[in-house]
């Protein structure tokens, strides 16, 4: 599923490590990687189109207007927590996602101000007569009101630890009975053999889609310390320590993994 986040004629490319950075310098969702986070995303993060695609089937299942809005009807209320450009917004809205424009209300929610400024002004162009608000705060202190359904898509890596199980308790709470939480993170195994090889494979893939070595590296320097993984067991041990009855992972591709929750 395309959406105008990913597709837009004029690609910005992503060639932020293109030249060295200082060792002490660390990735941040700034102007310049807003600029060319479409590229970067499609090129750094695989099987991300399938992860989005299947966002509006999920939602479909498992809505049920469980909600009333301003005007007093009934809707589902979708979260996109850490929302960047609002690709999992734009997927739930896309006309193959069979959602009418009085159906869903998304909240988009991301801490940078870059990325929100940058997301309104898509969301607005691409779908001005939906029921979507961007809203610029910290997850981790944000109140949720009822919904139906969550969208934390690789937003969770960049919390420290010990913040993580609150933001999912905060989520269960605010979901409604038969609703979702979609959690998409980059993992590790906690092997060492095996992690070494996804590894590789990750940066093969990278190398790819047209990323140097040098790319590659300062990256990886950039990010240290800044997005944290956890194993899947780790994920799903939370996930039931906060409430859920049942989680299970529905995808995988080489480290990156989507689970959903189920309350």
């Amino acid at each position: 599923m395309s959406n105008p986040a990913t597709t837009d004629s004029a690609v910005v490319y992503d060639n932020v490590f293109t030249t060295p950075l200082d060792k002490a310098a660390r990735f941040s969702f700034d102007e310049q990687v807003v600029a060319c986070f479409p590229d970067m995303i499609r090129r750094s993060v695989p099987g991300y189109g399938q992860m989005l695609a299947m966002l509006p089937i999920f939602a479909k299942r498992h809505c049920q207007a469980g909600q009333v809005n301003s005007e007093g009807k009934r809707v589902s209320r979708v979260y996109d927590l850490g929302c960047s450009l609002g690709g999992a917004t734009m997927a739930l809205l896309n006309e193959k996602g069979g959602f009418g424009k009085e159906e869903l209300q998304i909240k988009a929610v991301d801490i940078s101000p870059a990325m929100t400024q940058k997301a309104e002004v898509l969301l607005q162009e691409n779908y001005p007569e939906h029921d979507i608000e961007v809203i610029t705060a910290d997850i981790r202190g944000f109140e949720l009101e009822p919904c139906d359904m969550v969208i934390l898509n690789l937003t969770l890596q960049f919390l420290p630890p010990e913040d993580r199980t609150q933001v999912l308790q905060n989520i269960y709470n605010a979901l409604n009975d038969g609703g979702i939480l979609v959690l998409t993170e980059k993992t590790h195994t906690g092997d060492e053999q095996d992690d070494a090889w996804l590894v590789e494979r990750y940066y093969d893939f990278k190398r790819a889609n047209g990323y140097s070595e040098l790319e590659i590296s300062g990256k990886r320097n950039a990010l240290e310390n800044v997005l944290i993984t956890d194993t899947l067991d780790q994920h799903h041990q939370r996930l039931s320590e906060v409430g859920f009855n049942r989680s299970l992972t529905w995808f995988q591709f080489l480290n990156f993994a989507s689970m959903i929750a189920f309350k």
